[in-house]
């Protein structure tokens, strides 16, 4: 059987709804087997392609007007096509002329799924290289420390004083994860204890 999936960027969008509602009337997918998001492609929250995924049985064929239709990036779209192959479920994309049915729908997925991996890995390449280049020029990952430099001269004074940090964090109005970060972002190495300050006597 062949089960269709269209997604629209908004509600108000009816010629790209009737534009693809016609493709896969035409491609002969039953109006009864349509399911539809009114959606724009980065949402996940997408209902109607929950349903279509839970409809489709082995055997059955979803099929969509466009790749883009389908998945909001493509190891989006590679995984929906994987979960598909586990029920057994062929894949068919109108435009591109895509179907898993067949040898060539199924090399082309290969390739998908090679370039997604190429993709990933330049991009873990540019985030390496981006804290490479902060580290040189003398800043480090992670959020700014939000502790002022004077106010934050007075705390180190009050903790190597003695002070214990849950004092510090009333005293100095700062949250005790905020303190922490700001501690282990410059090596602190002072008491480790988070309790209460000794009594005096």
């Amino acid at each position: 059987m062949l089960v269709g999936y269209m997604r629209v960027s908004s509600d108000s969008d009816r010629q790209s709804t009737d534009l693809q509602r016609d493709a896969l009337v035409s491609a002969g997918v039953d109006a009864r087997h349509l399911f539809t998001d009114h959606a724009s492609g980065a949402k996940d929250d997408r209902p109607g392609l929950i349903k279509a995924l839970d409809f489709v049985q082995a055997g059955d064929v979803l099929v969509v007007w466009k790749l883009d239709r389908l998945g909001r990036s493509l190891s989006h779209l590679l995984t929906i096509i994987d979960s598909l192959k586990d029920k057994q479920v062929a894949f068919r994309s109108l435009t591109e002329g895509m179907d898993t049915t067949k040898p060539s729908g199924e090399l082309l997925f290969h390739v998908f799924g090679a370039l997604a991996q190429y993709e990933r890995a330049l991009i873990q390449e540019r985030v390496m290289a981006g804290l490479a280049a902060a580290k040189r020029r003398g800043r480090t990952g992670g959020r700014p420390p939000v502790i002022v430099d004077e106010k934050f001269e007075a705390i180190l004074a009050a903790l190597n004083g003695g002070m214990s940090k849950a004092a510090v964090c009333r005293n100095f109005g700062v949250k005790r994860s905020t303190l922490l970060d700001t501690l282990a972002r410059i090596g602190w190495s002072g008491p480790s204890s988070f309790g209460t300050e000794p009594h005096a006597g």
